[in-house]
């Protein structure tokens, strides 16, 4: 979307007759953080006819996704990270002190012409390198807009957590700008706030919603023989995953069912032609696609899932009440390790844990091998496991309801 679109003169001239959610999501890397706000805006959207979103997203691949009637994206200047930790922009000749500038201008521009009544943000408290900041206090100050930080089940290990949001100024943020924390999660899954030391009163705003559920949006034909789905998310961090898988098949000619593997959009270069090679020698017993932006579809029909440990990956295992093994990434944050290792001890789902020795072909054909003998998910009942969008949607109204209205300018 072209944030000249925005102009004042379309926008802040007007009484506001719709509800406005505005969606930060800072993606730096991966799908994550924008496949959830698209959810969450999908959702807000379908559940109210007067309500639009719009979501301001760094991510590389925004352009490649489908978005519902009355919700539009803002593409920021995209970042990435180094080896070594810091980061430059990605595809514009400046520094990453002035790319951070002019990201934060077009998010408190974006904000100042489309006057939410709504704005969640994700995971950050302060955005990335404290983007956001700005249009909090400008928010804030205006007193017109309800503020709600959205946090997935699991951020990292509690010491981690606790360090980082002290060097970023997470706690002070979060204790002043925000009307209301989202937990995407339960209570008895983890507690992702748990090494933070927030203070009581700002605990008291902290609402878990449960997971959010995905659906098939789209008709998709279905593929031609039994599969297991085998997906590494966005595929950035998936190198050894998808090794180990076709390590597996390359192993033990007899395993089965047939592998769909979707690599991602961040799995290129060398490393993934190699994997072509390899896919090729499997003479139609492993199927490759590149991205699949309605992945739902091909969850739906699997006869199981083999799969990293990512929040948007796990919310889809627990949908569509799939089998899944998980293999967990455990640097550089600990997150999916927490995740699956949670998710194995309530019976959710199974793991290969690097922790054990397990990321061996030999793991993988006895797991895939037994996927069939699994419990699914909903063997585990857990009540409000997948309520997070039914919450969501009440949370947002009843937050816009009490927003005081906008006048019209003079």
């Amino acid at each position: 979307m072209d944030i000249a679109a925005l102009s004042p003169t379309c926008l802040s001239t007007q009484p506001q007759k719709s509800r406005r959610v505005l969606l930060y999501s800072h993606d730096t890397f991966g799908l994550g953080h924008l496949r959830r706000s698209r959810a969450l805006a999908t959702a807000i959207t379908s559940a109210d006819p007067h309500a639009t979103a719009i979501i301001l997203t760094g991510s590389p691949v925004a352009g490649r996704f489908a978005f519902p009637e009355r919700v539009d994206h803002v593409r920021l200047p995209g970042v990435t990270k180094q080896a070594d930790g810091s980061y430059v922009s990605q595809s514009l000749d400046m520094g990453i002190d002035q790319t951070t500038a002019m990201r934060a201008g077009l998010i408190k521009s974006a904000a100042e012409q489309y006057q939410p009544d709504l704005l969640i943000v994700d995971k950050e408290p302060t955005g990335f390198r404290g983007e956001v900041l700005p249009t909090l206090q400008m928010l804030k100050d205006r007193g017109t807009t309800k503020l709600v930080l959205g946090l997935r089940d699991v951020l990292d290990s509690p010491e981690i957590m606790g360090t980082e949001w002290d060097r970023k100024g997470g706690i002070d943020a979060t204790e002043r700008f925000y009307d209301e924390i989202w937990v995407y999660g339960l209570r008895s899954f983890y507690d992702p706030t748990s090494g933070l030391d927030l203070n009581e009163e700002t605990r008291a705003r902290m609402t878990y919603t449960g997971y959010l559920r995905r659906e098939v949006h789209v008709d998709a034909p279905a593929l031609d023989a039994a599969y297991i789905l085998v997906t590494p998310g966005g595929g950035g961090d998936g190198q050894a995953m998808v090794n180990l898988v076709l390590s597996a098949y390359e192993q033990d000619p007899d395993l089965s069912p047939m592998a769909v593997l979707v690599y991602g959009p961040f799995l290129s270069g060398d490393t993934r032609e190699l994997f072509e090679r390899r896919v090729r020698n499997l003479n139609g017993r492993v199927r490759a696609v590149g991205f699949e932006s309605q992945i739902e579809t091909l969850f739906a029909g699997a006869q199981g899932v083999v799969c990293m440990g990512g929040y948007n990956t796990f919310c889809e295992v627990l949908s569509f009440d799939q089998r899944a093994v998980i293999v967990p990434r455990t640097v550089p944050r600990r997150e999916q390790h927490i995740r699956a290792s949670r998710g194995k001890a309530l019976g959710l789902v199974q793991m290969l844990d690097e922790d054990q020795g397990q990321l061996t072909p030999q793991s993988m054909i006895h797991a895939i091998r037994n996927l069939p003998f699994q419990k699914l998910p909903s063997q585990s009942y857990i009540p409000g496991l997948l309520d997070g969008l039914d919450v969501v949607v009440d949370r947002a109204r009843a937050l816009m309801a009490t927003k005081p209205t906008v006048p019209a300018a003079e």
